[in-house]
């Protein structure tokens, strides 16, 4: 903006530093402001908004003492870092798992994010993208800074005009907001942004108290409610409790999946019963959506609902018995088939396993499925030779908990069963390791993600039928989802259920189960009550130790 002095020579009074700063604290400011905290508010009309916090700190920049202002500069790059975090962390949070990010709860969790992420597209792909992310944010936060100090630096007459423009700003905002429902404009103006940071503090003392209220449910004890001797209905029988990967109420019922898994359930439930066996199924209700499988095991091995890490961390320190060490305290040798664990795991300390089986463990010498660090007809191959057999010819019955991952993302490729005398040391998958298309490939296209998806879900469903058949003999199987898949998959307020199949050739010992609520087969009636994981622990130990 120029001026014309005394003698009609043009002065500057609003250089372009000036111009430039103003300009970067409102684009900036307001970007913040109306981002969308939401993956599914991204449309025009939620950016149609005057958040009144800008102008409102552009006036006190612009009017403070010059200390005061400085400090109010500092300030307002450490909301708008807090804002752009929390928006994004929100965001991605919604996507994975269905909820908001917790800042007390969740930050635990950024190395298992980084796990999956490199896992996805490699150490250098992961590292890459965090880094830019983090340099991207880091740089919008520095030259916000540097906008709002030079605007506390603004000459006297660039001072005056850009406190009338923010003024006017402000009252129009001010007028809007206080026209209220009775405005036409009624959502235009609002102070989201102090309300949503506001919302965080209040979630995060929300979070210290459950977690307190936690640790007193573990001070509590555990009673748990065996109608006889612990396991007298399944004395001597192994018993075979097997988590499959993103195995959701979605994948039966969604009409883009039932068409595959429906038939598939049937023909199992149809072999099954061929063989003597007896099935019976219902819904329970997991603690986690889309990821953190941990939380779902420890909740069904606990009888506590373990929705977070915080809880599930607690857990790992208290006394409170699983359910595998209750099985091994009644003698049964215990065995964890964890494929997807490839590092320390000092957690499985809590839950006293006998013998613990992860990915080095099990003798894969095959590829790598992606992420995926061998196919599920391996896993239960390598179940089978290094933990059941030997239990069975030193005369113990097992109980393992497994958990079976090819239906993990990123879902390709699809693994295929081949003759099980084949399987040996896992080489024999080379070929379908190398097939099918790349991850990238498969995550441009949402159909094709949801076709691998539903593939891998019926591979490892298949899988598990043909061990069973196999080699099922005289165990008892609880074999049940983790979680339900990511909103990608399921679509948005999709249920929390997963199915449970209670499987043995103890027929009386099924119709217990359908007689507290399951339904007879493989198939799980859509009216079927959603009771919560938590309370399966104790139902599976009621209907295994018996009258």
């Amino acid at each position: 903006m120029v001026r014309l002095n005394s003698e009609g020579r043009g002065k500057r009074v609003f250089g372009w530093k000036a111009a430039v700063s103003v300009l970067v604290f409102v684009v900036l400011g307001f970007a913040a402001c109306i981002l969308p905290d939401s993956p599914d508010a991204f449309h025009p009309q939620a950016l149609l908004r005057l958040p009144i916090e800008v102008p409102l700190t552009a006036l006190a920049l612009l009017l403070l003492p010059r200390r005061l202002a400085v400090a109010c500069a500092l300030l307002a790059a450490s909301l708008l870092f807090c804002l752009l975090f929390l928006k994004l962390a929100d965001i991605g949070v919604l996507s994975a798992f269905q909820r908001r990010f917790d800042p007390y709860l969740d930050m635990k969790m950024l190395f298992d994010g980084w796990n999956m992420l490199s896992g996805a597209v490699g150490t250098a792909g992961a590292a890459l993208a965090i880094g830019l992310a983090v340099a991207v944010l880091a740089m919008l936060v520095g030259i916000f800074f540097w906008a709002c100090v030079a605007m506390t630096r603004l000459g006297r007459t660039a001072r005056r005009i850009a406190v009338a423009g923010f003024s006017i700003v402000l009252a129009a905002g001010l007028a809007l907001l206080a026209a209220g429902p009775r405005g036409q404009a009624q959502g235009f103006a609002d102070l989201r942004a102090a309300s949503y940071l506001g919302a965080r503090l209040s979630l995060v003392a929300t979070s210290v108290a459950d977690i307190r209220a936690f640790e007193a449910e573990l001070a509590a004890g555990d009673a748990h409610g065996a109608g006889g001797p612990l396991f007298s209905r399944v004395r001597g029988r192994d018993v075979i409790l097997v988590f499959v990967e993103s195995y959701g109420r979605s994948a039966i019922e969604d009409p883009r999946y039932a068409g595959l898994i429906g038939p598939r359930l049937g023909d199992i439930g149809r072999r099954l019963q061929g063989a003597g066996f007896a099935a019976a199924s219902g819904w329970t209700r997991s603690p986690t959506v889309g990821g953190l499988s941990w939380l779902a095991h420890g909740t069904l091995l606990s009888g506590l609902w373990i929705d977070s890490q915080a809880r599930y961390d607690r857990l790992m320190e208290s006394d409170r018995a699983s359910l595998n060490r209750l099985f091994r305290d009644a003698g049964w040798r215990t065995a964890a088939v964890m494929p997807a664990i490839t590092m320390d795991w000092p957690e499985s300390a809590y839950f006293g396993y006998d013998q613990i089986l992860a990915a080095k463990d099990l003798g894969y010498r095959g590829r790598p499925f992606n992420w995926v660090t061998m196919p599920d007809q391996f896993t239960l191959s390598a179940f089978e030779r290094l933990a059941r057999s030997p239990a069975e010819a030193a005369g113990k019955p097992v109980m393992a908990e497994i958990a079976l991952i090819s239906s993990h993302a990123p879902w390709t490729p699809v693994p295929k069963l081949i003759d099980w005398d084949a399987v040996g040391d896992g080489t024999a998958f080379d070929g379908q390791a190398d097939s099918g298309e790349t991850p990238a490939v498969v995550w441009a296209d949402h159909d094709r993600v949801r076709r691998h998806y539903v593939e891998t879900v019926d591979y490892a469903l298949q899988a598990l039928g043909d061990y069973m058949l196999r080699f099922g003999r005289d165990a008892v199987f609880v074999i049940l989802g983790d979680h339900q898949p990511a909103a990608l998959i399921t679509g948005p307020d999709a249920s929390r259920s997963v199915p449970i199949h209670i499987v043995s050739r103890d027929h009386a010992l099924v119709q217990g189960f359908i007689a507290d609520g399951f339904d007879a087969g493989m198939t799980p009636s859509p009216k079927g009550a959603e009771p919560s994981m938590d309370s399966l622990r104790e139902r599976l130990i009621r209907h295994f130790s018996g009258p």
